[in-house]
């Protein structure tokens, strides 16, 4: 089992209803995100174009956070979910300066927190918060190794890139182009 997900970044219109989603399912504190909206203009007037990107932690086959933690708080979950256990981080912050993807934050009770796909939700056999409340559909989350999870069928047929992959990271966020 490999959970990944897919934004379609041509169904993204930057609403933020994922971010709202994910702050108010995993109580994450005012001013803080597990995940956020990026935007995109490339090109040169006249021939401009523009994307809108959910971004979050990308869940990484080889995790530099993971192997940089000194305690072990961060680590891999059952399905490649990266997680961070939060009585057993120490708060040194090696994770956030490896993560390519700037995807980890200082919670302020000391400790590092970042996006768990919902681990909690996709144990009960759930989807992500952010995948339930997206009113256009552009979040495809599931299992990799199954051809017929909504992840594997929205990257089958569409083209796909993913962020920083000159990191070596092989990140688990594809973006739908």
């Amino acid at each position: 089992m490999r959970y990944a997900m897919a934004i379609d970044t041509k169904k993204c219109v930057g609403c933020g209803d994922c971010v709202v989603a994910c702050q108010t399912e995993n109580n994450v504190p005012h001013g803080y995100c597990r995940d956020w909206i990026v935007e995109r203009v490339d090109g040169t007037y006249p021939s401009l174009s523009l994307e809108f990107r959910s971004e979050r932690c990308n869940h990484c086959d080889n995790s530099p956070c993971v192997r940089c933690c000194p305690t072990g708080a961060s680590h891999i979950e059952e399905g490649g979910i990266v997680t961070v256990t939060h009585h057993k981080c120490i708060g040194c912050g090696a994770c956030i300066q490896s993560c390519p993807y700037d995807a980890r934050y200082s919670h302020p009770e000391g400790y590092v927190d970042k996006c768990t796909f919902c681990l909690h939700r996709v144990q009960k056999g759930q989807n992500t918060a952010c995948v339930d409340v997206c009113p256009t559909k552009c979040l495809h989350f599931g299992d990799l190794d199954d051809p017929n999870s909504d992840v594997s069928l929205a990257i089958k047929d569409r083209s796909w890139k993913v962020l920083a992959p000159e990191a070596g990271t092989k990140p688990q966020l594809y973006f739908l182009t």
